[in-house]
């Protein structure tokens, strides 16, 4: 099974990013945050929808 949801680290990994960089993004809605107990997890689907609608450079 994949995962469905990543870590604000290793999130902010996967993209180039820092952790600040990530909160933002869940702040402005751009990914989806799931909270479970003490840990915030980003959504493998929003993490997706964002990388795909990102203009290449």
């Amino acid at each position: 099974m994949d995962e469905l949801a990543y870590s604000i680290n290793r999130t902010a990994k996967a993209l180039g990013v820092g952790r600040s960089t990530i909160y933002k993004l869940i702040k402005t809605g751009q990914v989806d945050a799931l909270k479970i107990g003490t840990r915030t997890l980003i959504t493998t689907a929003s993490i997706a929808r964002l990388t795909e609608a990102r203009p290449e450079t």
